[in-house]
């Protein structure tokens, strides 16, 4: 069984996370890029200010910026640190996908697709109802605070999606419900101004891309994961 669960994890996590970076690479990375245009000009605008009133400062503020830490360069190295990262977390979901098959499996590789939907909505949908998908410039709340939200909301809706597909007692379904509900009755936490350094039609098109990227994501990891799932069952046997 053990055996099973890794192999069904292994392959389904590296073919979502290939299919993840290259929408990533073609869509969202190239709006990260140009927001951080926008983002890089602020501080350079606000350098030259500074230096007109303030001369020889100029000196002090590149030793600063020379001492940051190591990024990955736009490129390849971007790319491979991007790929890197979703194998990463894509086998870690797929593991949970395969765990999760072990006790209740589909018996049709297509069913895999509604349970990477309901990946989808737990770890992506809901969460962004709340907290989208920010650019970098984009003013936020307290780290602590937004991610005990976004843990909070996502083991509640997939507690209520689990209670509402299995439930078997309509009061049950009705505990699912409000726990999907609950969290945005709360509220995310918030920053005292919203503001972006981005162009609102560019911060727009990034939500999208997001998530339409984790969706096929989702639904590639979960259909992969129960066809390889079901394969593993039958060569077994």
């Amino acid at each position: 069984m053990i055996k099973r669960i890794a192999q069904t994890a292994g392959f389904a996590g590296l073919i979502a996370a290939l299919v993840l970076t290259l929408l990533q690479s073609l869509w969202v990375t190239p709006l990260i890029l140009q927001a951080e245009t926008y983002e890089s000009a602020e501080p350079v605008a606000a350098e030259q200010a500074h230096d007109h009133a303030h001369g020889g400062a100029a000196v002090a503020h590149s030793h600063e910026h020379s001492d940051e830490a190591w990024a990955p360069e736009d490129g390849w190295q971007r790319t491979l640190s991007t790929g890197g990262s979703n194998l990463v977390v894509a086998v870690g979901f797929a593991l949970i996908l395969a765990g999760l098959f072990s006790l209740r499996g589909p018996s049709r590789a297509w069913q895999g697709l509604l349970w990477g939907l309901g990946g989808f909505a737990t770890f992506a949908l809901a969460p962004s109802l709340g907290l989208p998908p920010e650019l970098p410039g984009t003013a936020a709340a307290d780290l602590a605070q937004r991610q005990a939200w976004w843990i909070g909301t996502a083991s509640a809706t997939a507690v209520g999606l689990a209670l509402i597909a299995f439930g078997r007692h309509w009061a049950l379904r009705v505990v699912g419900l409000a726990l999907l509900v609950i969290p945005h009755v709360l509220g995310a936490p918030q920053p005292e101004v919203h503001a972006s350094l981005a162009p609102q039609a560019l911060e727009h098109e990034f939500i999208a891309a997001s998530l339409i990227t984790n969706a096929a994501f989702w639904v590639v990891l979960g259909w992969a994961a129960a066809w390889l799932y079901q394969r593993n069952a039958s060569t077994a046997v």
